[in-house]
């Protein structure tokens, strides 16, 4: 898993992934409420019919995380708040409900319905730059690789893309593709969770702690090289690994599971799966030092504790709290276009770049030049939210369409 920084104006690839299992967005479809048919619904899941503004939170902070994550590129972040295990979380909190209330095949069709048309209107600008600047996968793979565009519509494959692409000293550099498409690889996974849902909540709620293992013992035979799956195929089974049980979590969490449990018990056991993914860290680092996203067990272990506890613990919130209360109308937008930042967040980090470099353009700026060099990444940090503004109004909207809402240009 890779980690994209882009404060330096490159970006590390790692297996064909340019942005890290840092955070992902969701529907803006209501979060929490009591199902009317299927399992139990208790505690947390029953207390608040609609919008529980406690997950709109969590969601809220992953992408502001993932945000600032791309930016800097600190690898502590990705301990501090996994914010992919959070995100899966709460999509599978979700599913749950969702599958409670109606059938596999409505459920499957409004998410997928949700999702892929705003990834559509990205498509629909980054890939013909991309074929401008010279790409021809016609010619380099024939009509297999026309075949694999079809990714770009339903990616249950990763979405192809040429690497590198644009020019060292040109305004898109050669990295930028591998940046730009490089979120898709979220969508993919998401479109993989959706699609097994039906079959994964059937299997929680006949086995749930063995619904839970399971993609633990997978992502640690993938890890160790007891099972080797070539390819695209094999990334993309270890995404769904790797952060399976988090979506199983989110299965947990709808169906009151947590209520039912004493909450030391969660917490013990969440500490010692976060203690065994820290240990195996350590004897098995990855390429980019403490960062978890390019561990995949550590990652999952990690995610699966975090995660775990965030939800023992979950309140439900009708409305923000206390303090929490100013920061209502940003947590609404960042619900309400989740998908739009997180398609378009990396794209914008990297036109921050020649933004910046115009301020050596200003006559005497020379001599603050070690001030603006270690200054760079704050400056792209605060000019990289207007930009996300800006992208909200342009193409935010098709959110809305897609949810069969009123298009609406700032819904906060």
């Amino acid at each position: 898993m890779s980690v994209p920084s882009v404060d330096t104006g490159g970006v590390p690839r790692a297996r064909h992934k340019a942005v890290a299992r840092t955070g992902a967005p969701q529907t803006g479809a209501p979060q929490a409420g009591a199902s009317r048919t299927g399992a139990p619904q208790t505690g947390a899941a029953q207390a608040v019919p609609g919008r529980d503004r406690y997950l709109d939170l969590l969601r809220a902070v992953a992408l502001v995380r993932v945000v600032v994550f791309h930016v800097f590129g600190w690898a502590w972040l990705t301990i501090v708040f996994p914010s992919m295990g959070v995100m899966f979380a709460l999509a599978g909190s979700l599913m749950a409900r969702s599958l409670s209330s109606r059938t596999p095949w409505s459920v499957i069709r409004g998410r997928l319905r949700r999702l892929l048309p705003p990834m559509w209107a990205f498509a629909a600008v980054v890939v013909p730059v991309i074929f401008l600047l010279g790409w021809h996968p016609a010619r380099e793979e024939g009509l297999w690789g026309l075949a694999k565009l079809g990714n770009y519509l339903l990616p249950l494959g990763s979405p192809p893309y040429p690497d590198p692409s644009g020019s060292a000293s040109g305004w898109l550099e050669e990295s930028w593709a591998d940046q730009a498409v490089g979120p898709l690889w979220y969508i993919r996974a998401y479109v993989w969770f959706v699609l097994a849902s039906p079959v994964l909540l059937w299997a929680f709620r006949k086995v749930p702690w063995a619904a839970l293992a399971f993609p633990l013992v997978l992502t640690a035979a993938i890890e160790t090289g007891l099972l080797t799956i070539p390819g695209e195929t094999g990334l993309a089974v270890t995404d769904f690994a790797v952060y399976g049980a988090c979506w199983v979590l989110g299965f947990a969490h709808q169906d009151g599971l947590f209520r039912r449990i004493p909450r030391y018990l969660t917490v013990s056991l969440a500490a010692l799966v976060m203690a065994f993914g820290l240990w195996w860290a350590s004897g098995h680092p990855g390429p980019e030092g403490w960062n978890l996203d390019e561990m995949p067990l550590t990652e999952a272990t990690w995610s699966l504790g975090f995660v775990a506890i965030l939800l023992q613990y979950a309140p439900s919130w009708r409305e923000l709290p206390g303090r929490l209360a100013r920061f209502d109308p940003l947590v609404t937008l960042a619900n309400n276009r989740a998908v739009t930042i997180y398609l378009w967040h990396n794209l914008l980090i990297m036109a921050t770049v020649p933004m910046i470099d115009q301020l050596w353009n200003i006559p005497g700026i020379d001599a603050f030049s070690a001030e603006l060099d270690a200054s760079y990444g704050v400056l792209s940090l605060i000019l990289v939210w207007p930009l996300i503004g800006l992208m909200i109004l342009a193409v935010g909207w098709v959110e809305d369409a897609a949810a069969r809402r009123r298009p609406r240009l700032w819904p906060a």
